[in-house]
């Protein structure tokens, strides 16, 4: 799908003074302004960041009352069970919380859903089967609960009180929880919105060590350093492409660090299976490598694979838990390149579904763990948002994704009537309805779209940081850059434009990629670098010569040495329709 390309254009000023203080390279300083940094003590904090900028927890409605309680139950040897979810963000909540509860002394537990069996979230029957009949006294949830009214009632009249840890949209009244840590409730205004659910599980470690600092807890016992656990807040994080902004940033930087240096035994083995044999790792290989082996055993096993794997303290049982997942995850692509094969073909037989805004389809032999990611491939490649649900026993339960512009709980909620339970956020849900409801849902959902977004939010957007020269392009400007990371949501990679630009030579690699090298000639001469090209359309296989090309600078190591390249997002040949829109809004 051709996209409409838009330059940023940044104040001069600024880009002047954050340049001249921080003596930059201008084109770092040009993204920088770019991403919103407006002086250059912010754009010193985000090149350089520490643990110590960490905001205080204190401000997170409910935090106080919180750790009050776990404190009780830690000191008086309460059962404590930890109930999280199966993704890679519940799964790293799940890790933070126990094994800080289990440093603390505590008569701690876990459990996590299975997936197919009982789907998400805190049930009535998880309170019976998994707390009351166990005796358990007190639950905390990891990356779920703020919605599960039903489970937390049926706790409460068993006596067992319940801890939310969330980070889910949710909406008054408020299940009836001892308290609910969750950024998103309306009535917390400490500006932490963007945390993921590790994120928050992490800041109620955070104000839980205090306290029990402050009641004499640690005499005797050694006390966790916290930065231990910033390897799990980093892998949810990334993997729940959250903004990587502000604490988010901070936390995944130093987790980096500690992945990096091999701290944790069951993330060592997990990028030895990985193929993730380069230094540093960044947090593209946590969303490509690391996160969706550690998906696939919710997504086509069970999480507490995962689980293990991360809290894994021998060698034995942290290989045998990476391959595992290793070999899950090769399952999960088989199933998932079922699912978009059945779709294409699907639309190539019914051109017409594509008439609608949204994207309902339904499937009996559809796996459901591997839905989610299908709906993500199906939204980059139709630009619009995406419903996938397996059928089983008349009922339609699977996942949704979106596109920027179009808040998908808030549609959802807009069609609650045909919906027998859903919850997320605005670019990713999951739901079930009944069977014959899927056709008028499917209506009504598309009908609300129409009537909520503009026209123009269905065309993606190539939004690029300025245009870059190959002339330009230095080792130290690739140094210079690589100050910015890590990136991510909300603080993506940089994306240049260079134009009138050749392709000297290329061959096909992996079947799909376009390996090139490309030169731009000038008055000086041509001027020639590396590039790959990852499954381009036809065309742009072929052509020799582009009016003009997308791309990001990274570096490339082989066999020890380190060179640059370019990596195209995309190539446009002069007569191609749709072309680059210049200038576009400063603000971007």
């Amino acid at each position: 799908m051709i996209k409409q390309w838009h330059m940023l254009e940044p104040d001069p000023r600024r880009v002047d003074a954050i340049q001249k203080c921080l003596g930059c390279h201008p084109v770092v300083a040009a993204v920088l302004v770019n991403r919103g940094i407006r002086s250059p003590e912010e754009a010193a904090a985000l090149r350089s960041v520490s643990l110590s900028q960490l905001r205080a927890p204190f401000e997170l409605k409910g935090i106080d009352g919180a750790v009050a309680r776990i404190a009780d139950a830690v000191r008086s040897g309460e059962k404590i069970l930890v109930f999280g979810d199966y993704d890679v963000d519940g799964v790293t909540a799940t890790a933070v919380l126990v094994e800080f509860l289990r440093a603390a002394g505590a008569r701690v537990s876990y459990y996590i859903p299975d997936r197919r069996e009982e789907g998400y979230g805190l049930k009535p029957e998880h309170i019976r089967q998994q707390a009351a009949d166990a005796g358990v006294d007190l639950i905390i949830t990891a990356d779920c609960g703020s919605n599960d009214h039903e489970a937390l009632a049926a706790a409460k009249a068993s006596g067992i009180d319940v801890i939310v840890t969330d980070h889910h949209l949710v909406k008054e009244p408020f299940p009836d929880a001892i308290e609910i840590v969750n950024p998103q409730r309306g009535d917390c205004t400490a500006g932490f919105e963007h945390l993921s659910g590790v994120g928050v599980a992490f800041y109620v470690v955070v104000a839980l060590r205090k306290h029990l600092r402050d009641t004499g807890h640690w005499r005797g016992r050694a006390e966790p350093n916290l930065k231990q656990f910033c390897d799990l807040v980093a892998l949810g994080t990334v993997a729940d492409i959250v903004p990587l902004i502000g604490e988010n940033r901070i936390l995944t930087s130093v987790g980096l660090q500690l992945i990096n240096a091999n701290r944790r035994m069951g993330l060592q083995f997990l990028r030895e299976v990985s193929g993730v044999h380069k230094q540093p790792l960044d947090a593209e290989d946590i969303a490509f490598r690391l996160a969706p082996r550690i998906n696939a055993a919710g997504r086509i096993g069970h999480a507490e694979t995962a689980l293990k794997l991360l809290l894994a303290s021998s060698r034995r049982a942290a290989l045998e838990g990476a391959r595992q997942l290793n070999e899950l995850n090769a399952t999960r692509q088989r199933l998932e390149a079922n699912v978009t094969g059945d779709i294409l073909t699907r639309l190539k037989a019914d051109p017409g579904l594509l008439k609608k805004r949204v994207l309902v389809l339904a499937d009996p032999d559809w796996d459901e763990g591997v839905l989610g990611i299908a709906a993500s491939k199906m939204v980059n490649q139709f630009y619009r948002p995406v419903v996938l649900l397996n059928l089983k026993e008349g009922i339609g339960k699977g996942s949704a994704r979106s596109i920027p512009g179009i808040d998908l709980f808030e549609r959802l909620s807009d069609c609650s009537r045909w919906l027998d339970r859903f919850g997320g956020h605005a670019q990713a849900a999951g739901l079930s309805l009944p069977e014959e409801d899927i056709e008028p849902f499917r209506d009504q959902l598309d009908r609300v779209i129409r009537e909520t977004a503009e026209p123009n939010t269905f065309v993606p957007r190539l939004t690029l940081d300025g245009e870059l020269n190959f002339k330009d392009i230095t080792a130290d400007l690739s140094d210079d850059l690589d100050t910015l990371k890590p990136f991510g949501a909300s603080h993506h990679e940089p994306l240049f434009m260079a134009g009138n630009v050749r392709v000297t030579s290329s061959r096909i690699v992996g079947g799909h990629h376009r390996r090139m090298t490309l030169s731009q000639p000038d008055s000086d001469g041509a001027h020639r670098i590396a590039a790959i090209h990852f499954n381009p359309d036809e065309r742009a296989r072929k052509t020799d010569a582009f009016d003009r090309v997308a791309f990001r600078l990274r570096k490339n190591t082989w066999n020890g040495r380190t060179t640059l390249q370019l990596v195209v997002e995309e190539a446009r040949a002069g007569d191609e329709k749709n072309g680059p829109n210049f200038p576009c809004n400063p603000s971007g």
